[in-house]
Order: structure tokens, then C-alpha cells, then sequence
């Protein structure tokens, strides 16, 4: 009866009307000796999924060199026990979830002290949300436990209460203040959810990975984490910050540097290790909170201070108020300032109307201070209050009784001079660092944490021993015959030529005020290519900006030099070089990238000469200017030789993959993906770029093939017929990929999403065409450094470490390309996840070596191979499109697309075809 009711309700629904619809015929009976016909259905194939291969062995070549790294071995003694997995769920006395953070810990503390002997002494690692873990079991599956925290420092406040809440409530106000959220009264349900057999960690140790293993030494790290919650300090994913004022380092603007500590479990060849590196975050500086907003902005007086970008910066810090001492967040500013900002207010003897509710009179912020507190206000009475309550229950508190607490992390992008001054203090010789971990580790004092002993965990005090390699520098192939090997990673052009000199003929300069003798400029720069092998003209002119423009917005400022240079020159000129007034962030450099790449296909340079420039600047200029150009300065001297691996003898082309996202906390600012790709093979000098806007912080790359009908405009395409085109009509059998900025959680995307694409570009340009693949990805944001045995100096450049803390199973490597010149050396960490090339380790090894010299901006080996540091170069470009323009205006889409996804995002316009092919980007 139920069932059709509810079905006939259904098709009264469906059809509208009243009247159910008619029920269908019966099916036809089948005679008995009909054989009823099976249907052949298509199996369902099943995608291989692909995963990181297995190491094949190791590199013999290079001089071998004994070295220390920042990685302390573990034992692991105890490994027949199990960690069990909780989920924890907290609430209120009267049964809401708890959603305030940061309350947790002090919960959990407090069900572990007064429930001792229930939890049978079981210590707990709590990630301080909802998962718990114990090594051994609780008594039950399932407990619930009731407890009453002295004091909880609620983030929300009572919107009626006074504005400094330091008032008695009134009886209305104390019917309020038994909202949950100022409970001291909780609920905590600990339920059971898994098990984890320690024994995965020793398979992880021989290379056997599991989901245990991985949540295993998640719930070592958790230990880590709560042990530095324990001792007061802040906590960033896996660094931990103590409040000590001796590890802050001013940096501009009230933002002080804070140096901390990066402590995590690995395990590796040699068994398990806990990482430990030095690290450093961004904190605002405690204190008066005005302080702070005048630094920020680099106000002269808070009276010159902009409140409403003050606003958006202050949301969410937390600050003390005086004179009652409690803490709040910060949740915005009040529309007017306290003198004329009104709140609603019950004084404590006002009369009762007919209800028996104290009537409520309506008083400012400034009155009320003056009237009830007696606190007049010093500076404040003219400028906005704090408000720490809701939008429509709002708490306001005068700017001059608001104190912000220490350990608060500063989000926000930093300025030039704030990262300069910022990597100048945050930075340390390799011996300075060693005696600081050193230091760190026993402060830390892990061997007392109850947890890790438990499970018999041991951390040795002693940095691991490893062997590295030192690979000899590639040799280098310069102008007129010249070869030479670099020597501790650099080498220069005195006395030489460029391999490949470009020639300029017809040229101008477009001079934006820039403070130096232009005519001396040109003259220098004229004698200096001339020595290095480039023909320069005379210039057709040098423009100068119209003093009236000085002041006028940057792209107004562009724009009338455009048509000053258009009216003077007789045809579009082969080279623009730009002088620009500042050397840091100045305003011009986008509109006129953009103006010159998009609208004209000019090859420009910018040059910020801050005074007259000296033989050395102009030919570090030169050295762009040539690639250019489509010159090259200096080339591998294997690069057209059949010695250069396998690259010489087969058609190979080289990509650098990456995506550079906005500044922390702009959402809204499109990431900006790039790919470079080689050209002209057999060389691996020469590169051209493609590069497309896409979802912000969207880190798989989403243009590498995009379908438009029949045709494909994607990245891949593009870069695969240029090869082709610059490459005497041959497709390349070859294809190594270098991808960057992506973690091991995101390892099987890059395999199964993106190398995916890149095979399916290659198939919708030929079916029957099937390349072999090679695909790296090179790691810099890790904790992993070396340090010399013998020598105080950074490891020698061309430094190898492929065993000992490497991964156990996986094909890794750390190298040190470059020469450390200042503080520590930070090795690249390369993954090499799949190879049907089949490169020997010292095939692949010397690759990736040779790479890290094919770098035309310079004259030194580079920390990470070329390919990528041009894909950031051109994400970095092309991304100054961006920043002087809003949405609307850069809506003119790469091939009229606009990105998928429910935000449009607003696209990068094209290059011209001449410039597009260049390397604009060096």
C-alpha cells in the first residue's frame, strides 16, 4: 500500500494533472522453446593507471665527496604495536558543534586530566580538529566525556555588551551571554575509525608504500605538531615558531621576519629520518595596534591612514584590549569615527518600561568611554573604532585601547624591498645552520615526548652521513671557435664572443626620465656589443618623455610614447630599448611589455639605470638582449655533436612546465600557466614559450589540449608545430618534460591528467604517431640541505646525492647545480616518474646537469635547469599584463576562448607571430 501510494503520488506530480497516468501492457509470454539471445557487450577497458617508477639504479660518475645532511635517524623499536584512529566531535553543553578555533587542544587537555584513569593512561596525538590518535587502544569504541573549562577566550563577543566588554550585564545581556559560544560547559565524543599497524612503516622503509604507512608517519608528524602546540608556539603546517623575540627580524612595515623550524618524519634508503631545517615566516609586529596600521601603509599619522584598505588588512587579527585585558578578532571598522559612531546601550539604573525591560538609550563610542569609563580619548575620538562583534551585533572599541598579540602570521604579499630585506636577514652559512639545528633538535627534546617513546621511537642527535657525487661542468662553446670549462660553476665573456651574435640595425631608445647620460649609454652599449660580436647601428632616435607626462597614469604614458616613436620612425623598428625612472616595481614595464608584444611583435629591452651604467651592466643587458634576438650567447659544445646523449641522435624536444599563482590572499587574480618548449634541434639553448591564464590556484595545467571544434588550440599543439616548422620538418620521437611546483600528493595527476593531455595533442596531430616520454619533476620548496664534512663553504657546484635519503623505491635525486654564494645551498630534488626513454642514471643525471648551463641570462650554472626558470620568467612576463588592467579590460581570449569552469577568467591577448617564436621572456 505504501509503495503505490507513493508511486502514484509521483505520477501525479510528474504529469500535473490529477489523474494517474495508465498503467503499461503486460510483457508477451515467451513460447518454451525460444533460447533467449545473449547480448555481446563491449568490455569495459580499463585504464592503466600509471604511477612514479622505481629507481633502476645509481650514477657512478663525478669525484665523490662526503657530505652531512639535515636528516636525524629514527629507530623504530616497537613495531608489532598498532596506532588507533579516532574521530573527535565536540559540543556545547546544549548540543551545537563547536566551531571556534583554536579551543580544541585546550578541550582535549582537559578530557585527558580529568579522565586519566577511564583512558587508562592512553596519551593522545590530536591534530586539533577532529581526529585523534593513541598507540593501543582506548577501553571503548565509543566515549563520551562532559567538561568545564575555566576560561575560554571566545573570538565573538555579545553585540549589546559594552564597547571594551568590562561591564556587569544586565539581566537581558546575561540571558545572551549563555550563547554557546561563551559556554564553558563541553560535550566530546571520541569515536573509533581505524586502525595502524607500525609494521607499515618498516614496508615503507623497503619501498612497499600504503595508505597505512602514509598515515602512520602522519601521525608521527601530529606528535611533532602537538609537542610545539605544548610549548606555546605557532604552528604552520610543519614549522613551528616560538614567541621569542630574538628569533624577529624587523623587515619594513611592522612585519617582522620570525625564524622558526621545520621538523618532519621521512623515510628513506637508510631507514626513517626526522627532516629538521630552519625556516622563517612572516608575523606583524605585537603592539599598539595604530602602530601597526601607519607602518603598514607608511602613513605619516593615523590621520593620513586609508581605514578602508586598514580594514581589509586588520580582519581576523587578534588584538588584547585594555583595560579589561581580553582578547578579541578583529571582524572590521566602524562606518564613522567614535565621536559621532552610535550603539545601542542599557545604562545600569535606567528606568523599566511596562515589560520590566531596562530601556535603552543610544550614546556614541566617544561618550560612553568618557561618561562610564572615565577614559577620555587621547587621539582616537576622530578616527574609526575596532569592531569585534558581528555585522549586525557590532562591538566597537577605540584604536588606542587595542593591543595586537604576538605570534600573528602576516598573509599579505610582501613589498620589494620587504622580500629583499627579508632574505637578507633570513639567511645563514652552512655552518651557522648546522650549529642552529644542532641547538633546535635538543631544545625540542623529543625523546622526552611521551607518545614517541611509547611506540619506542629513538631520534639520533647526530646529522646522517651521505655520499655525494661532484659531476664535472659540461664544456661551453663561445664565439669565433672559443670553448672553455667553467670553473666553480661560472665564467664570463672577457675577451670572447657570443657563439651566435645577433645584428641590430634598425633601433631606438625610449627614454621614461631615466637619470643618465643617454648619449653615453648608447655609446657604450654600441662598443660593448661590437666586442662581443653583435653589429649595432647608430639608433634612429633617442625619445624622450614629455615632462607634461610625468605624473600621468603609466598606460597614458605609454601610449603618447607609441605615438611619438609611430610619427617620427619610418617603419617598425627591429629593437626598442626602454629606460625605465625606477628599478623596482615600476608601473611602465606592463603596459609597455604589452603594448610592444601584443599590438607591434617589437623585440624591447627595459634597462633601470639608477646611474651611469658601468661595461658589466651593459653586457649582462647584451646577454638578453642577443637570446632576444634569437641569438645565443654560449651553447654546450655537445649540442650539434652525436656525444650529447640520446638527444643528438633522435629528434628530442625539451619542455619546462609551470604555473605561478597570485600573491597570498588574492583569490580573485588568475594563476598564469607556462610552458617552454626547445627548438631548432639538435640544439638545447634555443626555447620559445606558450602561456595561458586559468583558475586561481588551480595547479594542474588546464590549456595543454583545448578542443575548439575540429581544430586544437591548446599549448601543446602550438609548441609541437614549431618544433616541427624550426626543426627541418621532423616531429620529435622524444619528449622530455620538466615540471615544476607540483607535490608528491599531486605526482599521479601530473602522470595520469597532464601527461595524458600531452599524448593526446600528439594523437590529434597524428594518429599513428607515438613519441617516447621522459617526465621529471624538480622540487625546491623542501627541508632537505648538505653540508660539507671538511669546509665550512657550501657543497661544490655539480653536487649529486642519489641514495642513502633518497626514497627507498622511487628514482630521485637531490643536485646542486649552482654555487652557493650566499647563505646555504638549496638543492633541487628531482623525481624522474616515468622514462620509456630508458636514460641510465648517468645519462639522465649528466642531462640534467648539462641543462642547468644552457641559461642565456647569465653567466653562472643555475640551481634548477633552464627550461623552467624560463616557463617562470614567462608566467612572470606575461603575468604584468595582468596586473594594470581589471577583468574586463584582458578579456580578449587566446583563440576566443575563455577558460572552463563557473568563473570566466579572463585571458592573456596573443602575441604577435614574430615575437612569439623569440625568447621575450629572457
Amino acid at each position: 500500500m505504501d509503495s503505490t501510494s507513493g508511486n502514484g503520488a509521483e505520477l501525479e506530480s510528474a504529469n500535473g494533472s490529477g489523474v494517474t497516468d495508465a498503467l503499461p501492457p503486460p510483457p508477451p509470454i515467451i513460447p518454451p522453446n525460444v533460447e533467449p539471445v545473449r547480448v555481446e557487450t563491449e568490455v569495459a577497458v580499463k585504464k592503466n593507471v600509471r604511477v612514479p617508477m622505481a629507481r633502476k639504479g645509481f650514477g657512478t660518475k663525478g669525484q665523490k665527496i662526503p657530505l652531512l645532511t639535515n636528516h636525524f635517524g629514527v629507530k623504530v623499536s616497537n613495531l608489532q604495536g598498532y596506532f588507533y584512529h579516532y574521530s573527535v566531535a565536540l559540543f556545547y553543553d546544549d548540543g551545537r558543534p563547536v566551531e571556534q578555533k583554536g579551543v580544541g587542544r585546550k578541550i582535549l587537555d582537559k578530557v585527558h586530566e580529568t579522565y586519566r584513569s577511564d583512558l587508562e593512561g592512553k596519551q593522545f596525538a590530536y591534530d586539533g580538529e577532529k581526529t585523534l590518535f593513541t598507540f593501543g587502544a582506548l577501553p571503548s569504541n565509543k566515549m563520551d566525556f562532559s567538561v568545564v573549562l575555566e576560561e575560554v577566550s571566545a573570538s565573538r563577543t555579545n553585540g549589546n555588551a559594552s564597547p571594551n566588554g568590562n561591564e556587569e550585564p544586565s539581566d537581558g545581556d546575561r540571558k545572551r551571554l549563555r550563547r554557546p559560544n561563551r559556554s564553558k560547559s563541553f560535550r566530546v565524543e571520541i569515536s573509533y575509525a581505524a586502525k595502524i599497524p607500525l609494521q607499515a612503516l618498516a614496508n615503507a622503509m623497503r619501498g612497499q608504500e600504503s595508505e597505512n604507512s602514509q598515515e602512520a608517519i602522519r601521525v608521527l608528524d601530529i606528535i611533532l605538531r602537538q609537542h610545539a602546540a605544548r610549548q606555546g608556539c605557532l604552528l604552520v603546517r610543519q614549522s613551528f615558531f616560538h614567541n621569542d623575540p630574538s628569533n624577529c627580524e624587523p623587515v619594513g612595515g611592522n612585519i617582522l621576519g620570525c625564524r622558526g623550524f621545520h621538523s618532519s618524519f621521512r623515510t628513506t634508503q637508510g631507514g626513517m629520518s626526522l627532516n629538521m631545517d630552519v625556516t622563517t615566516t612572516m608575523i606583524i609586529k605585537p603592539g599598539p595596534l595604530v602602530d601597526f596600521v601607519i607602518a603598514n601603509q607608511g602613513a605619516k599619522d593615523p590621520f593620513t591612514v586609508d581605514w578602508s584598505k586598514a580594514k581589509r588588512t586588520l580582519k581576523n587579527l587578534r588584538i588584547k584590549v585594555s583595560p579589561s585585558n581580553q582578547e578579541y578578532r578583529i571582524t572590521g571598522m566602524s562606518e564613522k569615527p567614535c565621536r559621532e559612531q552610535t550603539f545601542e546601550y542599557r545604562p545600569r539604573n535606567a528606568p523599566k518600561n511596562e515589560n520590566g525591560e531596562s530601556e535603552t538609550v543610544e550614546i556614541t563610542v566617544y561618550d560612553y568611554f568618557l561618561r562610564e569609563r572615565n577614559l577620555e580619548l587621547q587621539y582616537s575620538a576622530d578616527l574609526p573604532c575596532v569592531n569585534v562583534g558581528r555585522p549586525k551585533r557590532p562591538t566597537y572599541i577605540p584604536l588606542e585601547h587595542c593591543t595586537l598579540i604576538p605570534l600573528q602570521r602576516y598573509t599579505k604579499a610582501l613589498n620589494t624591498f620587504q622580500r629583499s630585506a627579508l632574505v637578507e636577514k633570513s639567511r645563514q652559512k652552512p655552518q651557522e645552520r648546522m650549529n642552529v639545528l644542532s641547538k633546535a633538535l635538543k631544545v625540542s627534546n623529543y625523546d622526552a615526548e611521551p607518545l614517541l617513546r611509547s611506540c619506542g621511537i629513538s631520534i639520533s642527535s647526530n646529522f646522517t652521513q651521505v655520499e655525494g657525487r661532484v659531476l664535472p661542468a659540461p664544456k661551453l662553446k663561445m664565439g669565433r671557435g672559443d670553448e672553455l670549462f667553467p670553473r666553480n660553476g661560472r665564467w664570463n665573456f672577457n675577451n670572447k664572443q657570443f657563439v651566435e651574435p645577433a645584428k641590430i640595425d634598425k633601433w631606438a631608445v625610449a627614454n621614461f626620465s631615466a637619470r643618465c647620460n643617454v648619449r653615453q649609454l648608447v655609446d657604450d652599449l654600441i662598443r660593448i656589443g661590437g666586442s662581443k660580436g653583435i653589429e649595432i647601428a647608430a639608433p634612429f632616435d633617442v625619445f624622450e618623455e614629455g615632462h607634461q607626462f610625468r605624473r600621468a597614469p603609466a598606460m597614458i604614458r605609454v601610449e603618447k610614447m607609441f605615438e611619438e616613436i609611430q610619427s617620427k620612425l619610418p617603419g617598425a623598428p627591429q629593437f626598442l630599448l626602454c629606460l625605465l625612472p625606477e628599478r623596482k616595481n615600476c608601473d611602465i614595464y606592463g603596459p609597455w611589455k604589452k603594448k610592444n608584444l601584443t599590438e607591434y611583435g617589437i623585440v624591447n629591452q627595459c634597462m633601470a639605470p639608477v646611474r651611469q651604467p658601468n661595461d658589466q651592466y651593459l653586457t649582462n643587458c647584451l646577454l638578453k638582449i642577443n637570446a632576444k634576438l634569437g641569438g645565443l650567447n654560449s651553447m654546450l659544445s655537445v649540442e650539434r655533436t652525436p656525444a650529447f646523449t640520446v638527444i643528438s641522435k633522435v629528434p628530442t624536444i625539451i619542455l619546462g612546465m609551470d604555473v605561478s599563482h597570485g600573491s597570498p590572499g588574492q583569490s580573485d587574480v588568475p594563476s598564469i600557466a607556462a610552458v617552454v618548449s626547445s627548438r631548432q634541434w639538435p640544439l638545447v639553448s634555443k626555447y620559445r614559450a606558450s602561456v595561458r591564464t586559468q583558475p586561481s590556484k588551480a595547479e594542474m595545467i588546464e590549456s595543454l589540449v583545448k578542443k575548439n571544434g575540429t581544430e586544437d588550440d591548446g599549448i601543446i599543439k602550438e609548441l609541437l608545430v614549431d618544433f616541427y616548422t624550426s626543426s627541418g620538418k621532423r616531429k620529435p620521437e622524444h619528449i622530455i618534460i620538466f615540471r615544476d611546483g607540483v607535490s608528491e600528493s599531486q605526482f599521479n595527476q601530473v602522470l595520469n591528467i597532464e601527461l595524458d593531455q600531452i599524448i593526446e595533442a600528439c594523437k590529434l596531430l597524428d594518429e599513428n604517431w607515438n613519441p617516447k616520454f621522459l617526465l621529471l619533476v624538480a622540487q625546491k620548496n623542501h627541508h632537505t640541505k648538505f653540508f660539507q664534512t671538511n669546509s665550512p663553504d657550501n657543497v661544490p657546484p655539480g653536487t649529486i646525492i642519489d641514495s642513502k635519503i633518497c626514497h627507498p623505491k622511487n628514482n630521485d635525486f637531490y643536485l646542486c647545480a649552482h654555487a652557493g654564494m650566499i647563505g646555504t645551498t638549496r638543492p633541487t630534488h628531482y623525481h624522474v616518474l616515468y622514462d620509456e626513454i630508458n636514460f641510465t642514471p648517468d645519462e639522465l643525471q649528466e642531462l640534467v646537469h648539462s641543462l642547468s648551463y644552457v641559461y642565456q641570462r647569465s653567466t653562472t650554472a643555475i640551481s634548477v635547469v633552464a627550461p623552467i626558470c624560463y616557463a617562470h620568467l614567462a608566467a612572470a612576463q606575461l603575468g604584468t599584463f595582468m596586473k594594470f588592467e581589471d577583468q574586463s579590460e584582458t578579456s580578449s581570449s587566446h583563440g576566443g576562448v575563455t577558460a572552463p569552469g563557473p568563473i570566466s577568467v579572463a585571458q592573456l591577448p596573443k602575441l604577435k607571430d614574430n615575437v612569439a617564436n623569440s625568447m621575450f621572456f629572457c
